[in-house]
């Protein structure tokens, strides 16, 4: 493809991207000011226009199954779209466990935040102190790995990366091997840009300071056993498997394939359903590690995002800190989303995204307005470039707050 070792794997990759399109989508800063602090932007649940929504988009986008819960004051919208396998029979449901991707990032960072407030480490302090070996690390605070304001390269951005994971799709990668493809790389000029190397070096910071303790162990302490998420789990780098009940998850193409575009004549076979997905399931993924291999259900989603933005995860102040701490990843565009310690902001919504080949999950809530949105999707990315999920939460979020 004409690709060099440092080039861009696709979107899905970082969700950079992701952000910015999804809050272009959403139109969420007019609808916010046009509130004015109060529910006066918020339309009452149509439920029979939500599931439209939801299967129009889903079989557009050639998605088997997807999972959706809104909640608001003006009512209440949840379903479980089609079925757990590719032209399979057996029906998705809320329990189900999925690949959470990204939204293990704010799993570490909570974590993170948890131990700062115990007098374990300071978000000012290089991250030399608790980690060796990182360039310019005297100089690279904790801080700035939770905001992704680090410089530090993104290892899944690497074609030497996305061929390994073709070639050994069950490789159970090691901390050490992804630090050194991202360190072997030039920093980043941009203040913002989203690397999954950022959050490796968060959970390996977080294991040390809990002394030595395994991060699934650190996060099922710290996360899962106190808000009672029993569908929630962080495997072990040495396991591919998701617990049952789960869905499977499928992407037209390999990792290599689609590190830009798809060609347009595959993506006509796609959407005359020519061309078959891969399924990715079995896939093992602690390359993504602290960064993205995070398990949940779309229940448990709800419980843990916000817990997340409304607490009691944190101390008042500690929380009103990290909701302060969001910034606009393109200060240009007042329409970008926000990014923040391990949090990012759609509009009005605080939450997180995250994405693996084969599945897609959104989940945010507006505070202010008490809107919860989650939704999970068994399909990621469509082949025409859309994260289903993402896109599925856009369209019930306008339909949410349009005036």
């Amino acid at each position: 493809m004409g690709l060099d070792s440092t080039s861009f794997s696709r979107w899905r990759r970082t969700l950079l991207r992701a952000f910015v399109c999804t809050a272009g989508l959403f139109g969420l800063q007019q609808a916010a000011h046009g509130a004015g602090g109060s529910d006066a932007a918020l339309q009452a649940v149509d439920t029979a226009a939500m599931q439209r929504t939801v299967e129009t988009l889903a079989k557009d986008m050639q998605v088997p199954g997807a999972v959706v819960i809104v909640k608001t004051p003006k009512g209440d919208f949840s379903t479980a779209y089609g079925v757990t396998t590719y032209k399979g029979s057996t029906p998705t449901a809320f329990d189900q466990k999925i690949r959470v991707g990204s939204v293990t990032k704010s799993w570490v960072g909570t974590v993170i935040l948890q131990q700062v407030q115990e007098g374990k480490l300071a978000l000012t302090d290089p991250v030399a102190k608790h980690w060796p070996g990182v360039p310019n690390g005297d100089r690279i605070t904790i801080e700035q790995l939770l905001s992704m304001r680090s410089h530090l390269p993104n290892y899944t951005e690497l074609l030497a990366l996305n061929k390994a994971l073709d070639d050994e799709p069950r490789k159970a990668w090691t901390q050490q091997e992804l630090l050194a493809l991202a360190f072997a790389q030039k920093p980043y000029v941009e203040d913002f840009h989203y690397s999954n190397t950022n959050t490796v070096l968060l959970g390996l910071i977080a294991q040390k300071l809990d002394g030595g303790k395994p991060l699934p162990d650190v996060i099922r302490d710290r996360l899962f056993a106190p808000l009672g998420l029993q569908g929630s789990s962080f495997p072990a780098i040495t396991s591919n498997a998701i617990p049952t009940p789960y869905a499977r998850g499928y992407m037209v193409g390999t990792n290599v394939e689609t590190i830009g575009p798809l060609p347009p004549d595959v993506v006509a076979a796609w959407r005359a359903g020519k061309v078959a997905p891969i399924d990715y399931t079995d896939s093992n993924p602690s390359w993504a590690w602290a960064a993205g291999a995070g398990i949940s259900t779309a229940n448990d989603l709800v419980t843990y995002v916000n817990a997340m933005v409304r607490g009691p995860l944190l101390s008042a102040e500690m929380q009103a800190r990290r909701i302060a701490s969001v910034q606009s990843i393109d200060p240009s565009n007042p329409a970008s989303a926000g990014y923040g310690w391990a949090l990012a902001k759609f509009g009005p919504l605080y939450g997180h995204t995250g994405e693996l080949p084969g599945y897609n999950t959104f989940m945010a809530v507006d505070p202010v307005h008490d809107v919860t949105v989650v939704v999970w999707a068994n399909a990621a990315p469509a082949a025409d470039g859309r994260a289903p999920a993402t896109t599925i939460a856009a369209a019930l979020i306008r339909e949410i707050y349009k005036p």
